[in-house]
Parts: C-alpha cells; structure tokens; sequence
C-alpha cells in the first residue's frame, strides 16, 4: 500500500485529530481529497484520536466498498449520537453514557464488528488516553499485523475480541460528559494493574501524532497531520468565573501539547529519525479555497451532533483544499 517514487516504496502515515463530528466531517474531506489524488489507497497507516476515530475506524470497516465515503458523509449529516447516549446512560440503571455511545456507534456505524476484522487496509491506530498511567494508550489493527491493545509502560495485549464501537467509544470519551472505559483483567490482562481506566485520546495528544514517530514500528516516509481540533483563540472578555477559568486553563494546556507534537514530529525529521510531516490545521487561511471558510469552519461546535449542509460542505472543502495545498507545497513528489 505504498507509494513509489523514483522507484522506491515510501510509506505514508496519516493522523486524524479529535474535535468530534466537525473533525470527522474534515476528515472526511481529507480522503475525498486523497482519493482524487489517488493516494487514499496508498496509506500504509491511520492514527485516530476521538472524532477522528469514528472517521478512521469507519473507513477501515468497510475498506473494500465503494460507497464507503458516501456513507460516512449520509452519517455526519444526519445522526446526533451525544444526547441519547447521554440521556439513556442517565435513565437506565444498568447502562452508563459511555455504554449507550458504543451502543450508537454499533447501531449506525459499525454493526458489532471486533477490531479483529479490521484486516483490510492500512494499519490503524485508535488512542485513547490511560487514567492511571497518563500514557497513550492505543488499540490497533489490521495492515496484516496482529490485533493488539496496550502502552509503553504496561505493555500490549490480544485485542481480537474488543468491539470497535468500544474502542471508538474510549477513544471519544470526553470528560466530563463520557466517564472513562474500563477494562477488566479479562480484557487487557498485565501482572501490574487489575483493570485499567481509558478517557479520550486527546487528553494526551489530540492530533494522534505518536503511532507517527514510532521510527522502529512504523518506518514511515511521510506524515500527514489533519488537524479539524478546536483552535485556540484570543478572547476579548476573558472571564474569571471558576469554572469557565477552568475550562480555559485545559485549553490553553491542550494548545501547548498541540504544538508541542507537531515540533517533535518536524524536529525528528529534520534529524534524519522521522517522517517528512505536513500539517494542516482547520485555522488555517493558508491554501484555503474560498475566503472565509477557515473562519467559518473553525467556529463550528466540536461536540457530536448532527451538521448542517453548509458546515458539511465547508468542513469538506476547506480540509480538501488544504491537503492538497501542503501536498502540492511541500511533497510534490507523491502526485507527480
């Protein structure tokens, strides 16, 4: 599944970021754009994070269809999926919110389906943030590799029998709306903890770039970093309510880790230890199709309900736009 480029294989690695619905909808508009590039078949691996995660994993379920982006754009046009599982995981006694949402991503997107039958297409990552630990911790598949789930520090485990909603859900699980997924011994067993405790991917790192610089793993060539994340702005009337303080604080940390990966990403290149990055971030006017659209699409809610047309059109265009713009800028070489 690789490139060839003056006759050699170069492997191509692509990182989707958190920022719910509006980050899978830009997304989405990343492999429509790669598929007229003819490189959405090229990629060797996904690296998923939260709403890039329902993106990701749903390519990957239904690699070998052909109607497989028409679906996923029907779903984000159509489907609200926090309020019911919100309001069923308050309602029911037996069920949390956390159980409700994969039971959503079940229902709508992925039938059931365990990670073990991710075995067509590229190798792919869905990270989720370890509570106990603080570490990354990733469930991974297909790109005819074993089917594992794990982290550094604990080490990895089978992960044949884990559904992908699930998966999905602990990758998606933002607090304090989702409580955390945890696994039992039965589900990731490690003579160091009894369970484990797994909240969204991007409480760690929201761009979902670390599967991209594990050099011994993965070799890749290039990384392509889509970034439909929820920028970090100036704010003319900042408040000192505690809990919006709060709210802040946590963002201006998660804009830090933000940048603070790309540098990493772009300081092992330049040291002859990673791949060749290009990052595009909603944010960003550079490349951008029609004047505007960065604006407009950065300021779309990065929850998980339902877009409008115009913010599906908007998101698509303007991360299509913006892919081929740093494509064409900085790697020429992958559609000459």
């Amino acid at each position: 599944m690789s490139v060839k480029i003056n006759g050699e294989d170069k492997r191509l690695g692509l990182a989707l970021s958190g920022g719910g619905f509006r980050a899978a909808a830009y997304h989405l508009g990343v492999f429509k754009k790669l598929d007229e590039l003819k490189l959405l078949d090229k990629i060797d691996l996904l690296s998923c994070v939260s709403g890039g995660s329902i993106a990701g994993a749903f390519l990957c379920a239904n690699w070998d269809k052909d109607d497989t982006l028409e679906r996923l754009e029907t779903y984000l046009r159509t489907k609200s999926i926090a309020v019911s599982s919100v309001l069923g995981g308050l309602l029911s006694p037996f069920s949390s919110r956390l159980d409700e949402l994969a039971k959503t991503y079940d229902r709508d997107l992925f039938g059931k389906k365990k990670l073990s039958t991710l075995k067509k297409g590229p190798r792919i990552y869905l990270n989720a943030t370890n509570l106990a630990t603080g570490n990354m911790f990733f469930f991974v598949a297909g790109g005819n590799g074993a089917t594992e789930l794990g982290e550094h520090e604990l080490g990895q485990a089978d992960g044949s029998k884990i559904r992908i909603s699930a998966a999905v859900a602990a990758s998606s699980a933002f607090p304090p709306v989702f409580p955390p997924l945890r696994l039992e011994e039965g589900d990731f067993p490690s003579d160091q903890v009894d369970y484990v405790t797994l909240t969204d991917g991007g409480v760690y790192d929201n761009l979902g770039v670390n599967p991209l610089m594990r050099v011994k793993r993965n070799n890749l060539d290039y990384a392509l970093v889509s970034d439909g994340g929820k920028p970090f702005a100036n704010s003319p009337d900042p408040t000192e309510s505690g809990s919006i303080v709060l709210k802040e604080a946590i963002n201006i940390l998660m804009e830090q880790v933000r940048g603070l990966q790309f540098e990493r990403l772009s300081l092992g290149h330049k040291a002859g230890q990673g791949p060749k990055p290009l990052w595009f971030s909603i944010d960003s006017a550079e490349g951008e199709l029609h004047p505007g659209d960065a604006h407009f699409a950065s300021l779309i809610g990065t929850n998980l309900t339902r877009l409008s047309s115009i913010e599906m059109d908007v998101l698509m265009r303007h991360a299509g736009a913006l892919c081929q713009a740093r494509i064409e800028k900085y790697a020429p070489e992958l559609i000459a």
